[in-house]
């Protein structure tokens, strides 16, 4: 079992982490809290998987903030339906990066490589979803609803739509195809299972989203909203468990993601 050590490179990947951080926060696409989580993650992938770790990150949270900065104004709707705006704090960076942090610091300790590919999994699966967050609300038709199969509004926890599925499936191979040319040499099946369980992760969002997140209906304008309070006043809770926010499902659906990777080690 190896030791963690400092050295220069270790320096050096802190203070582009750091920087990038920074950046987040200026720019608005973190808050204090997620660009501090921000860097944790980034020290910790960084320093395990070095730049190829920090390539990997810094595609989905570059690609994750371009889309969410795109087409604002076709999605300021939808915002006001969640219980966050796009600005990313702690909870969101943990939900969406935790278990990949988890799943590379079990690799560091245990040097099995599929650890790493439960890690690049994890990656996929909340890229695959973000993904689908961000674009499937470009679609022109209403999503439907996995549980009632009906059309719903933009945005509701539980939808589809055709754009989205696509946007979360490229989502997955985009994450997969960076870190398989990163991995040399380039292996198509491990290609497709790190793709597979990266949408297959967006998969389970969705179903959790329909049938265990926890939603609410706001009193005052009838709307369908993950948040406690909208339109200034208290709304009542419709469905799904307290526990089960978007954090968790976010959180959950990567963890599978991952652990699905798993189940096809060699015996």
């Amino acid at each position: 079992m190896t030791v963690f050590s400092v050295d220069k490179s270790s320096v050096l990947i802190f203070l582009i982490v750091l920087l990038v951080s920074y950046g987040g926060w200026k720019t608005r696409n973190l808050s204090f809290s997620g660009a501090l989580s921000a860097l944790i993650m980034g020290c910790i992938i960084g320093y395990v998987y070095g730049w190829n770790g920090l390539l990997l990150l810094g595609a989905f949270f570059l690609s994750s903030s371009i889309w969410s900065k795109l087409f604002t104004g076709s999605k300021a709707e939808i915002e006001g339906r969640l219980a966050k705006s796009s600005v990313r704090d702690w909870q969101q960076v943990w939900a969406n990066g935790g278990p990949a942090a988890l799943f590379i610091i079990l690799y560091h300790f245990t040097g099995s490589e599929w650890w790493l590919y439960s890690f690049a999994a994890a990656i996929a699966a909340a890229n695959s979803d973000t993904w689908a967050s961000e674009i499937g609300p470009l679609n022109r038709k209403s999503p439907l609803s996995i549980r009632s199969f009906k059309r719903v509004k933009k945005g509701t926890s539980g939808a589809v739509s055709l754009l989205g599925t696509v946007a979360a499936l490229a989502g997955s191979i985009f994450i997969s195809f960076i870190f398989l040319t990163l991995h040399d040499p380039f292996q198509w099946p491990l290609f497709i299972l790190i793709s597979s369980a990266g949408f297959l992760g967006n998969v389970f969002d969705t179903v959790a989203g329909a049938y265990w997140q926890e939603e609410f209906i706001c009193p005052v304008c009838s709307s369908s909203t993950e948040a406690y309070i909208h339109c200034g006043v208290p709304a009542v809770k419709s469905k799904g468990f307290s526990w089960m926010n978007n954090e968790c499902v976010n959180f959950l659906s990567s963890f599978l993601a991952g652990a699905a990777v798993l189940l096809f080690i060699p015996g």
